[in-house]
């Protein structure tokens, strides 16, 4: 086919206008006329010839526009009768790729040949050509308790095989957004389905989203689509709204609504559809909230936006969706929807507002009695209140039951009832509790660990040997979890076996645990210097044990000559109980005391390391080396040295403005092994 490029508008407007024309003879018949899943065709128009190559357009009833730069590009398509529609611009809503404003997908009927035109700066441009033709839509259809009937995927023929990934939830739908998929609304009620696989595969392989975009959409006929998979009553999280997608339920009406009012069959299956999700939700139709973007060309993520439970999609971004016609007629759809049903419970929420106790609120849309439940996880009602009017509050003191997972209804007769799950309600415990070291000595600290199922109320005593409190170390409100603190015994304590008691308080339960500290001055002024351990014995020990170990196991228990009170000091020569030097490594020096109160252990690290660092260089005349192991490298040129500290094995560079012709570099590691290279040109 011949492709024709025309130019409009004067140059003095600093715009251009870039008109393409893909004009043949098509043998394509109208879509109602074929079967088979849905095409999708993708071409690069080329914009920057003045005549191009002769191109076939393939057959399409649907188009989509991906392109690249600030303009903007409108298309007008032939039909296969001849006959060119209007120009339509394609609207991206401002949301870009990659770098490529992703165009909306639009209904043209069947045709056979299009034509572009750009205004502004746009580089690229690419056509997505759909052909989505009718197909017998399946009798199944989804009707849950109080929703409209729903044409699921499996009937209108969703292509299961590419979706991208598994549907992700928010934690439940917060409001909703309205939109049009804009393009022509001369469509039949048979090709409504083709309409919605259309923009399926455009969608998925089009734009590379994980499945269609809309979690609903709705025809002017009033039949109703399931949208993205996942289950039509669970807050699957869609794209149609960018930063605004997580906790909303997006619908979309087919067709273009800018001007058109949407016929009544459509308003009323929009009407109770939003009255059915949104009361599954427990939503007020005419409530308003504040949500945080998640990030858009509008509002930047965080942003606080006001909105209402019914917004339509331009309160959310830069775009004029769902059009100006039916983005007016929502303030009286939310109206209509308020009064659709039953009585409903709106915004049923659960709180903690004291240690224990747990608080049930909800709204009701008109006064009816109502009652709180609450079950264990048999089954077993536990608690229940009730009352009457047009608000539930109702507080539950959990600590009157024992441990167990429990759950909650708010139930009005004939609305749909509200429930959750309390997680588990437990007694305060204290578990797993550690202390590091188990003795000290007089000035030093060891640490106490101890974790609550619970948040509670903690204390923590220090207990003398003869079960007397010595001191309240802490007492503070502690979240559930893993929990530490220091203790540092108060000066002037006598030697013995010590206790720490922690007490944890929940409501009206309390849960203690004791652990065990040994205060033992025995030895004082520990401290390891290389391969020596230092200390002063206080008194005469019961046993005295020096060990070096390396990991787990113990390599050689040096012999240790009786020891009196006064300073001391232990060497390990670096031999092996075999009498075989050790070989490099990192071992552990530990010294053990037992007396009359207890046994006191102090360890310390020990590196054997008798390699020098490996030094070779990479550029001499560059100055570039690479180096084993951490090092301090001291480069010496004449009587000028450069001194440079690796904290890990690598490659470094010394930067001289004049490379010299002679120099000496040196290496040395912690453990004071030297290496030397000698350069002279």
């Amino acid at each position: 086919m011949p492709v024709a490029a025309n130019r409009g508008l004067a140059p003095s407007k600093r715009m251009k206008t870039f008109a393409l024309a893909l004009l043949a003879a098509s043998l394509a018949l109208p879509a109602a006329a074929h079967a088979g899943e849905p095409a999708l065709t993708v071409r690069d128009v080329p914009l920057h010839a003045a005549r191009s190559l002769a191109a076939a357009t393939p057959a399409f009833d649907m188009l989509g526009l991906h392109w690249r730069g600030a303009g903007t590009v409108a298309f007008s398509a032939r039909s296969v009768a001849g006959r060119w529609g209007a120009w339509t611009r394609a609207d991206d809503d401002q949301l870009v790729q990659r770098g490529w404003h992703i165009g909306g997908i639009d209904w043209v009927g069947a045709a056979d040949a299009i034509r572009f035109r750009t205004t502004g700066h746009v580089s690229r441009l690419r056509a997505y050509y759909v052909q989505s033709t009718i197909q017998p839509i399946a009798p199944r259809r989804l009707q849950l308790a109080g929703s409209p009937l729903i044409i699921s995927r499996f009937s209108w023929q969703a292509d299961e095989s590419i979706r991208r990934h598994a549907p992700r939830y928010a934690d439940r739908v917060h409001y909703a957004v309205v939109h049009h998929t804009a393009g022509s609304n001369a469509y039949t009620r048979e090709q409504s389905a083709a309409i919605v696989r259309g923009i399926e595969i455009y969608h998925v392989k089009g734009n590379g989203w994980d499945d269609i975009g809309y979690n609903f959409l709705v025809d002017k006929y009033g039949q109703v689509f399931e949208g993205r998979y996942g289950g039509v009553d669970r807050p699957v999280i869609g794209a149609h709204a960018l930063g605004f997608n997580n906790g909303a339920t997006g619908i979309a009406v087919i067709g273009s609504y800018s001007t058109t009012r949407i016929s009544p069959a459509a308003k009323t299956a929009l009407e109770q559809l939003l009255a059915w999700r949104l009361d599954v939700a427990h939503v007020d139709p005419l409530s308003t909230l504040t949500w945080r973007s998640g990030g858009n060309p509008r509002f930047p993520a965080g942003v606080p936006v006001f909105l209402r439970a019914i917004s339509g999609h331009r309160d959310t971004g830069f775009t004029d969706c769902p059009g100006n016609a039916l983005y007016a007629m929502l303030p009286q759809i939310a109206a209509d929807v308020a009064v659709l049903g039953g009585p409903k419970i709106y915004a049923p929420l659960v709180q903690r507002p004291g240690e224990g106790q747990v608080r049930f609120t909800a709204t009701l849309s008109s006064a009816q009695p109502w009652t709180v439940t609450v079950k264990s996880s048999s089954g077993v009602q536990v608690a229940q209140g009730a009352g009457s009017g047009t608000a539930v509050d109702w507080t539950w003191d959990e600590t009157s039951v024992p441990p167990d997972r429990y759950t909650w209804i708010i139930a009005v007769p004939g609305a749909r009832s509200a429930s959750g799950d309390l997680g588990a309600v437990a007694v305060p415990a204290v578990q797993q509790t550690s202390v590091f070291p188990a003795a000290v000595a007089p000035g030093e600290t060891a640490t106490i660990g101890y974790t609550l199922a619970t948040a509670s109320s903690v204390s923590a005593t220090l207990v003398s040997p003869s079960s007397e409190p010595v001191s309240t170390l802490f007492a503070a409100q502690k979240s559930a979890g893993a929990q530490t603190f220091a203790l540092t015994p108060p000066l002037g304590l006598a030697n013995g076996r010590y206790t720490v008691l922690i007490s944890a308080t929940a409501g009206s339960k309390v849960a203690t645990a004791a652990v065990p500290l040994v205060l033992d001055d025995i030895v004082n002024g520990f401290a390891a210097r290389g391969a020596t351990l230092a200390f002063t014995l206080t008194r005469q020990p019961v046993s005295l044990a020096f060990q070096v170990s390396r990991g787990a196991a113990v390599v050689v228990t040096p012999p240790v000559i009786s020891l009196a009170p006064g300073p001391q000091s232990l060497t390990w020569n670096g031999m092996l109980a075999d009498g075989t030097p050790a070989p490099d490594g990192a071992y552990t020096l530990a010294l053990t005391i037992t007396d009359d109160v207890g046994t006191f252990t102090r360890s310390a690290p020990f590196t054997i390391d008798t390699k020098p660092p490996a030094l070779r260089a990479l550029s001499y005349r560059r100055l570039r080396f690479r180096v084993s192991e951490p090092s301090t490298l001291v480069l010496t040129v004449g009587a000028r040295s450069f001194t440079r500290v690796l904290k890990a094995a690598g490659v470094t560079q010394f930067w001289l403005k004049t490379p010299p012709s002679s120099y000496v570099l040196t290496a040395t590691d912690g453990a004071g092994n030297v290496t030397t290279l000698r350069y002279r040109r």
